[in-house]
């Protein structure tokens, strides 16, 4: 009684907690000095950021679904007839119409329709048995030694990474349940030899997911939103192929490097049995020859491979050159067409459309605050800033900034949310360096820097849920890899982007 008391007095604690965040938001300029919002800000512009301060703390939180947080935002932002371009002036008049038309714009961003996409083309993998045969045919390939295992682990996840936007759902759906069904083959349990070899499984699990996050554009869900935050923000995005290329030499390092390390800093007890293969070759035996669907679910895959990567070199205004989420639209229909997925698999496939409802809130709120005036009031403030530091100085301590915020957060998403626009504005404030470049800089180590604790990415929970690995360990271990894989990323990342990347431009 005395644990459902205090459970739900938590709960309550959270769910009031934006809403007195956003309060005191609120409140604050005129506690400190006497007025409605600080100088050169309007007071529609600090009560929409107030709003959007209370989404945050919301989607940190998780007091209800984070979908749901961004409708009552939103609606919270209409009633106010706040979001709007030109909403921000003291005498704006904003109607109805034009206040619920912004609530609905994120709907039409094809950026969200691109993640509900992938998410659908992910259901593909899951409801064939593809993702399963994959991981077992790897499994039975290179488990005889359990670095081979390792391996086979982050090439599972490497090859399902572009076609699935959630490495939870990667994980979840595919990894996670061979990882521990392996570990108690060899006595290996949560509570009872951990470390035998179940340990250095899960860590091999959680990193190699999120270095394929950060190798795919559409690897994570956080990073194509990124790309929204930033053109919102006035800035140049990439494409699928470009995102590829800068990441390549940094992707190939640290895909190579995990396992390994992994085997190194965190060493699993036993190196190597036969009993893995003999019950990988089991179970894969048991799924029998290649179903049709199986089939036609690689073919659509390829189909989808060749016209992401194809955009880049096809000619713009060419037929068959086509945007990223009009190919993943293509390969559903492909996929219903085949019978890979029927169209009741479509309408019932809640972890996308409840993405589409979030990632659409959220992509309107954070338009807002450009349309409020609050983005041009932050870039005042940032103004001459940075003219006595070095740029390539300034560059590396913006990306470190940036990427150790994340200990902050419990939610790629919420994080990019929160803080994107913002850096695009302290990027654009720095003098004598490319704001395009600077910004890609930023975003690209998204997906690797979610390894640094336990919530930090959406598959961290899976896999620190299994208990594995302690608290202690799991931040300790975060900490370690996130700085490794920084100083790489900072060595090899900066120069190609900078001084390679420009001359493998196709645009």
């Amino acid at each position: 009684m005395e644990k459902l008391e205090k459970s739900k007095g938590i709960f309550y604690a959270k769910l009031f907690a934006p809403l007195i965040f956003g309060l005191i938001m609120y409140a604050l300029p005129w506690i400190i000095i006497g007025q409605v919002a600080p100088e050169g800000c309007s007071a529609n512009a600090w009560l929409y950021l107030s709003i959007f301060m209370g989404l945050i703390v919301g989607l940190i939180l998780e007091p209800i679904p984070p979908a749901f947080i961004g409708v009552v935002a939103i609606v919270i932002a209409v009633f106010f007839r706040i979001g709007p371009k030109g909403s921000g002036a003291e005498d704006a008049t904003i109607t109805a119409a034009t206040a619920i038309n912004w609530a609905l714009s994120g709907f039409s961003n094809a950026v969200v329709w691109l993640i509900f996409a992938a998410f659908t083309i992910g259901l593909g993998f899951s409801k064939t048995g593809l993702g399963e045969r994959i991981a077992l045919l790897l499994v039975s390939k290179l488990g005889r030694s359990t670095l081979g295992l390792g391996y086979a682990i982050a090439i599972v996840d490497l090859i399902l990474a572009p076609f699935i936007p959630s490495n939870a759902a990667r994980s979840g759906g595919t990894v996670y349940p061979v990882v521990t069904s392996i570990a108690p083959m060899f006595g290996s349990h949560p509570d009872e030899n951990p470390r035998k070899i179940g340990a250095y499984l899960v860590w091999v699990g959680l990193a190699s997911a999120c270095v394929s996050s950060s190798i795919f554009l559409t690897g994570q869900a956080p990073n194509p939103l990124a790309i929204t935050q930033i053109s919102n923000g006035g800035g140049q995005v990439v494409d699928w192929v470009s995102w590829f290329l800068a990441f390549l030499p940094v992707g190939i390092i640290l895909f190579i490097l995990t396992p390994i390390l992994a085997y190194i800093i965190y060493p699993p007890e036993v190196k190597g049995s036969s009993q893995v293969l003999s019950w990988a070759k089991e179970k894969y035996a048991k799924l029998g020859a290649i179903t049709k669907a199986e089939i036609y679910m690689i073919l659509i895959a390829i189909i989808g491979l060749i016209l992401w990567v194809g955009s880049s070199f096809f000619p713009k205004d060419a037929l068959y050159n086509l945007n990223a989420t009009t190919t993943a639209l293509l390969m559903i229909v492909l996929m219903v067409a085949t019978k890979v997925i029927s169209w009741q698999d479509f309408l019932g496939n809640k972890p996308a459309w409840n993405t589409l409802v979030w990632f659409a809130t959220l992509v309107a709120m954070a338009t807002g605050l450009s349309n409020v005036g609050f983005i041009a009031w932050l870039a005042n403030l940032f103004d001459g800033m940075f003219d006595s530091v070095s740029p390539i100085v300034a560059i590396i301590a913006l990306i470190l900034v940036f990427s150790w915020l994340r200990y902050f957060f419990a939610s790629g998403t919420a994080y990019v949310t929160a803080v994107m626009l913002v850096f695009v504005t302290i990027v654009q404030a720095v003098p004598n360096i490319d704001v395009n470049q600077t910004l890609l800089l930023l975003i690209l180590p998204m997906g690797f820097m979610g390894i640094i604790t336990p919530y930090g990415t959406g598959c961290s929970p899976l896999w620190f849920g299994s208990h594995y690995i302690k608290g202690p360990q799991f931040f300790l271990l975060g900490g370690i890899f996130a700085a490794i894989y920084m100083i790489i990323y900072l060595i090899v990342g900066i120069p190609w982007v900078k001084f390679i990347m420009p001359y493998l431009s196709f645009h």
